[in-house]
C-alpha cells in the first residue's frame, strides 16, 4: 500500500490505505488506534454506529476527530483541497508525517512518503486536530 505525505486540513500528514504501513513508519506499536479520515460521513457510518444525537455536530465540525463507542475515530473532512484528495480514496487511515514522539521534520516526511501530494498550501506542521470520545449520549473532549 502507498503511503501520501499530504498537507490535511489540520497538520501535514501521513496517508494510507493501509494502517500498518503509517504505523511502522512512525515507530509506533501496530497496536496503536489510529484514525481514518472521509469526505463522506455515509462512508464513515459505514464503519461506525454514529448515535443519532450527535449526527449534526459531527456534520458542523471542522478540524475535529471522533473517537466511537467501537473505539474507531474518524474526521469528517470538509477542507477543500484535502477533501478533493480523500474523493479519490472514500476512507484513508491518517496521521502526523512525524516520528512517534518527534516534532515534525519535512526531510523525514519527504524520505519516508511513496508519493508526496502538493498542492498550493505546500507541506507544514500546524495545529493537530480536537479529539472528542463519544459514548452514548456523552462526548468527552480528550484534545
Amino acid at each position: 500500500m502507498h503511503l501520501f505525505l499530504a498537507q490535511s486540513d489540520t497538520t501535514a500528514g501521513f496517508l494510507s490505505k493501509s494502517k500498518n504501513r503509517i504505523l511502522s513508519t512512525k515507530q509506533n506499536s501496530p497496536s496503536k488506534p489510529i484514525l481514518a479520515e472521509s469526505n463522506s460521513l455515509d462512508l464513515i457510518k459505514k464503519h461506525s454506529r454514529i448515535p443519532q444525537k450527535i449526527n449534526k455536530a459531527i456534520r458542523r465540525s471542522k478540524k475535529t476527530t471522533f473517537i466511537f463507542q467501537n473505539d474507531k475515530s474518524f474526521r469528517l473532512v470538509c477542507d477543500n483541497l484535502h477533501s478533493i484528495f480523500l474523493g479519490n480514496f472514500g476512507l484513508l487511515y491518517s496521521s502526523s508525517a512525524n516520528l512517534y514522539r518527534h516534532r515534525f521534520d519535512l526531510n523525514f516526511a519527504i524520505n519516508s512518503a511513496d508519493i508526496l501530494i502538493m498542492d498550493k498550501r505546500g507541506i507544514f506542521e500546524t495545529t493537530p486536530s480536537k479529539i472528542f470520545k463519544i459514548r452514548k449520549d456523552r462526548i468527552k473532549k480528550i484534545r
